[in-house]
């Protein structure tokens, strides 16, 4: 039996090399990528309802509402709000979940009776239900919130 190794390669190699070099030609043509469309959801982002206390309907009506405020500030300092504009912890703005966009309200501390009006840029506070409005650090200063972090607090719109 005369078997040589240059043979076996001359034979083997060369419809390898031709079968390789067709399928980079054909790009990959074997398999199709299809763009299906992701429906996005109608109820809110994220798939959550967007979830509406008796609070938010009171205050919307131009009642007052009372419930707990906090405040964010260095985390969110300079990022771009729900209105579009950059969050500034040292303006007088709060996040409301329900109120247009620019509409002024004010907040009265009901542990100490001070208050101060702010503007509503951004939309908040999530995750808990007792939270009516979240301030910037300045409007907490003014309303002497800021250590305590939680306080409750009595919302009007102007």
């Amino acid at each position: 039996m005369n078997f040589r190794v240059d043979n076996y390669v001359r034979r083997f190699s060369r419809p390898a090399a031709l079968f390789i070099f067709l399928f980079f030609i054909n790009g990959c043509g074997m398999f199709k990528i299809v763009r299906v469309p992701i429906p996005v959801p109608v109820f809110g982002l994220g798939g959550k309802e967007k979830t509406e206390t008796a609070a938010d309907r009171k205050v919307q009506s131009g009642g007052e509402a009372t419930g707990k405020a906090t405040w964010y500030g260095p985390k969110f300092h300079g990022k771009s709000t729900a209105s579009g504009e950059r969050f500034d912890m040292y303006k007088l703005t709060a996040a409301h979940r329900t109120l247009p966009f620019g509409t002024k309200v004010r907040v009265t501390n009901l542990k100490n009776n001070k208050s101060v009006i702010v503007r509503v840029n951004d939309r908040g506070p999530w995750g808990n239900k007792n939270l009516i409005i979240d301030l910037s650090r300045a409007a907490a200063r003014k309303i002497d919130s800021e250590r305590d972090g939680v306080v409750p607090v009595k919302i009007k719109v102007l």
